[in-house]
């Protein structure tokens, strides 16, 4: 039997590489391990961490093609981070001025939630333990 260990990592492809790297360090404060420019791909590739765990690779590509993004759309549902507090969550992210959808509540496990989106409409999941 396949022996995994973890994941060890999430890698997205950003459409506008600023904007992506402040929302990702900036908004949700994940910590930047390194930042690499791809001269010959005129790529930046930027690994990210979450409480010193790598986590992210945000790729920057010229020109990528859109992704549709619905969370019931085939491929990536969404990208979920655990929190302790839901409200404090969300009322930061309104006060990033974002969009925040309103509190709901798991069915399966009574556990609280909400979405927003990154900034090329990836669905991000705030998931309260």
């Amino acid at each position: 039997m396949l022996s995994l260990n973890k994941i060890h990592h999430i890698a997205i492809i950003c459409s506008n590489y600023e904007i992506s790297k402040h929302f990702y360090t900036e908004i949700l404060g994940l910590k930047i391990i390194q930042e690499i420019y791809r001269k010959e791909r005129q790529s930046y590739k930027l690994d990210l961490s979450l409480n010193n765990n790598y986590c992210i690779e945000l790729f920057s590509f010229s020109n990528p093609p859109k992704r549709v993004s619905q969370p019931e759309a085939s491929g990536l549902r969404h990208l979920a981070f655990e929190v302790n507090d839901i409200e404090i969550t969300r009322k930061y992210i309104l006060e990033k001025n974002l969009f925040a959808e309103e509190i709901r509540i798991d069915e399966n496990t009574n556990k609280r939630f909400f979405f927003t989106n990154d900034p090329d409409d990836l669905p991000i999941e705030f998931y309260e333990v």
